[in-house]
């Protein structure tokens, strides 16, 4: 059954707070807040005129997500589009024998339902709550007719969506042209954005998912992710501190994708 969000219009005088929780799909919850405060997402807008942010803000409401809320589902027709103040939210898609894929995880700053938005047909994704978040949230009717209105936001959006389409197409690289899970994950670990670590070549990156959802997005279980991490491990190809992931035998690693 389709979730259908209720959101409340962000007023021009300051509102006080109104809190409610209500039930998404899977029983998880979602709490909402009517906040005052300037549209999220400048960095995706930042080079817009004023006068198109000032009209973005307008047609916006803020709200309060916890952890595991669901903003959306697959197969919901769309409502509006999100724009991540703070949080990550990971898009999800499932089979019919209840299988997830994490299709990609959208971070502060990034626009949420875009395509579903624009395109007018149901949302192909379930967004939900990485960790407690606060996004904008604009209703479909109002961002469609401020994209007819602001030639400068259209293009930028139909820029997001080439971005999206090319992040898609990476984590479609994990499932399609891998021919073992140990070659999934090699590929994962070296597509993490990284910084050289002590001048010694090593790579340094931050862990944000945990087993479980790595294996959403690479197509196996949480057990054979453990198992792998172990393994690269012991062969010396990665470190893990907490959530700093070192790759200390980058060229090794990097033999998995070619065999």
């Amino acid at each position: 059954m389709a979730y259908r969000m209720q959101v409340i219009p962000k007023k021009k005088r300051r509102t006080t707070q109104r809190d409610f929780t209500a039930k998404a799909p899977y029983d998880l919850e979602v709490i909402e807040s009517s906040l005052a405060g300037p549209v999220a997402g400048e960095r995706t807008f930042s080079d817009l005129p004023r006068s198109v942010l000032a009209a973005l803000d307008a047609i916006s409401s803020t709200s309060s997500y916890s952890k595991e809320s669901i903003l959306f589902v697959e197969g919901q027709e769309p409502t509006g589009v999100f724009i991540l103040r703070d949080g990550r939210v990971k898009l999800t898609t499932n089979s019919a024998d209840g299988k997830s894929i994490i299709v990609r995880i959208a971070e502060p700053s990034e626009l949420v339902g875009l395509a579903g938005v624009v395109s007018g047909k149901p949302y192909e994704l379930t967004a939900e709550a990485l960790e407690p978040l606060q996004a904008n949230f604009i209703p479909r009717d109002a961002f469609v007719e401020f994209l007819r209105e602001h030639g400068e936001a259209t293009l930028r959006v139909a820029e997001i969506l080439s971005d999206i389409y090319h992040s898609t197409l990476l984590e479609v690289r994990y499932l399609g042209f891998s021919s073992s899970t140990a070659e999934k994950l090699a590929r994962f670990l070296l597509d993490m954005p990284a910084t050289p670590f002590q001048n010694n070549g090593q790579l340094r990156a931050t862990l944000t998912l945990t087993h479980r959802e790595i294996g959403e997005m690479i197509g196996a279980s949480r057990e054979t992710v453990t198992r792998l991490f172990a393994d690269f491990k012991r062969e010396r190809l990665i470190e893990v501190h907490g959530s700093t992931l070192l790759i200390t035998n980058r060229p090794n690693l990097q033999k998995l994708l070619e065999g």
